[in-house]
């Protein structure tokens, strides 16, 4: 199972770092955070996996949660 994940996260790591990874920008209003989640390979994978993260930072009293899905190339920070 460790050997299947590995080249997964080599490729993801490889796509990031050429500009074709999938993040989402998610900023929220209270408090005042950038949150980047991240990277996917697919802009489907990341659909499938966004949802559950904004759901944890409104269960933790996030409000005024927004989103935008971008391709590009992030390194740190993923949260400012």
């Amino acid at each position: 199972m460790v050997f299947k994940r590995r080249p997964r996260k080599l490729i993801r790591n490889l796509g990031n770092k050429l500009g074709l990874a999938w993040w989402a920008k998610v900023e929220t209003g209270t408090p005042s955070v950038t949150y980047w989640y991240g990277p996917f390979l697919t802009k489907r994978g990341l659909n499938e996996n966004l949802e559950k993260f904004l759901t944890d930072l409104s269960d933790e009293g996030s409000k005024d949660i927004k989103h935008k899905i971008v391709r590009c190339n992030k390194e740190e920070p993923l949260t400012v």
